[in-house]
């Protein structure tokens, strides 16, 4: 403070001697914690430059296609008939004894139509189901079913994978007068 003389401490009194010592007397003292060792930082590893290659100049070929590759044959579609189902079909000399439409559906509806409805054949005693799918078209295999066509590329798949493919005899492609491109035929083992 300004105009004040400090001269130092002042020491204590008798009195306050002897309350400074009850008060030593209680305190305890406090555990010491062990303190952890500081741990060195690793050294820092050594990033190797990134060489930056200069784009070649000129003219630069386009990136080559991937070859297609076929898929595999479908077995469904191998298994054979006699002689007098083949004339059969290809003429349109039978009819169908069950018809199953999933022209318009999406592919998730579809396919649980498609086996409801083969149950429903099979216990109908159906031989021969026409199914109508809609006319053909490429499909990629990422499509999720928003392309026209994608119902007719997925039922062979379907078939083959599905829990009526024990007992389809064959498939075949419809004949005109009853949907040509847009249908196939299903012939079912007989029930035996």
């Amino acid at each position: 403070m300004p105009g004040s003389s400090f001269t130092g401490p002042r020491g204590l009194s008798p009195e306050e001697k002897a309350l400074w010592q009850r008060v030593a007397k209680t305190v305890v003292p406090l555990e010491r914690k062990a303190v952890s060792k500081i741990v060195a930082a690793p050294a820092p590893v050594a990033v190797k430059p990134v060489v930056v290659t200069a784009p070649p100049k000129g003219r630069v070929p386009p990136p080559l296609q991937p070859k297609r590759v076929d898929p595999p044959p479908r077995v469904l579609q191998n298994h054979g008939l006699d002689s007098t189902w083949e004339r059969k079909l290809k003429g349109a000399k039978i009819d169908p004894d069950f018809t199953l439409d999933l022209h318009g559906y999406t592919l998730d509806a579809a396919h649980g139509r498609l086996d409801s409805g083969l149950a429903q054949a099979k216990a109908l005693g159906a031989r021969l189901v026409l199914v109508v799918t809609g006319k053909p078209r490429p499909v990629d295999a990422a499509d999720r079913g928003s392309r026209r066509g994608a119902i007719r590329a997925k039922i062979i798949d379907w078939l083959a994978a599905g829990p009526h493919g024990s007992d389809i005899a064959a498939i075949r492609g419809a004949h005109r007068r009853h949907g040509g491109e847009g249908a196939i035929y299903i012939v079912l083992k007989r029930a035996r």
